[in-house]
C-alpha cells in the first residue's frame, strides 16, 4: 500500500484536470474504508506550489515512484499559477 505523503505517478490521462499519465503528486490522505482496495486523495502542483488538482484515485490509477525514474517537466495549458 502506498502511504501518506509518498510521491506518486499518474498512470491515466485526466484531460478536465489538465492532468496527464507521468505527472507526479503527492499523496496527502489514504482511505481504506468501506473499499474493497485503497483510494488515495493526490495534490498536483505546478514547480511554483500553485495546486492543481487534488483528486480521488483509486491503486490502479498511480504507482510509486521508483528511484529509476525521470523526471520531465512540461508546461501547463491554460495555467494561471
Amino acid at each position: 500500500m502506498i502511504e501518506e505523503l509518498s510521491s506518486v505517478v499518474l498512470l491515466v490521462d485526466m484531460p478536465e484536470h489538465n492532468l496527464r499519465a507521468g505527472d507526479v503528486g503527492t499523496v496527502v490522505d489514504v482511505h481504506t474504508q468501506g473499499l474493497p482496495g485503497a483510494g488515495y486523495s493526490v495534490e498536483f502542483l505546478t514547480m511554483s506550489g500553485a495546486t492543481v488538482a487534488v483528486l480521488e484515485l483509486e491503486a490502479t490509477q498511480i504507482r510509486p515512484t521508483r528511484a529509476t525514474d525521470i523526471i520531465h517537466v512540461r508546461e501547463l495549458a491554460n495555467a494561471d499559477a
